[in-house]
């Protein structure tokens, strides 16, 4: 079931949230969950490993996301908006979701690497 769900990822620098001189460095970002296969699924956990420019790296675990467990029928799309703060003007998020399909099934589906980036920084 796993290969029937597509996860499309929108990152965007929120210069106006931002600090650059205090290591401030604020991105939001919008993901969305494509149920293409031809059960129900259910968003049941989030795991993210968070990594700046300095190596630094925060390890996110929790129930769904934005406190939400979402249902998603087949052929449907989800989708959300999020933020993070860095304290470099560049980093990295990757991770994985958790799902429960309608046979209780648990299965992971990887997340693609979301690049955070302030403008012009990555040619």
């Amino acid at each position: 079931m796993a290969d029937k769900i597509l996860i499309r990822h929108y990152p965007r620098y929120l210069a106006e949230q931002s600090v650059p001189d205090q290591a401030h460095f604020s991105f939001g970002y919008t993901i969305e969950i494509e149920n293409q296969g031809n059960r129900q699924i259910q968003l049941i956990e989030r795991h993210w490993l968070i990594t700046d420019a300095n190596g630094q790296r925060t390890e996110l675990r929790g129930p769904g996301e934005i406190g939400e467990q979402p249902r998603i029928p087949p052929g449907e799309l989800y989708a959300y908006h999020s933020g993070i703060q860095l304290r470099t003007p560049l980093g990295f998020m990757q991770g994985s979701y958790t799902f429960q399909d309608e046979s209780g099934e648990l299965f992971d589906v990887a997340i693609p690497l979301l690049t955070l980036a302030i403008p012009h920084l990555i040619h």
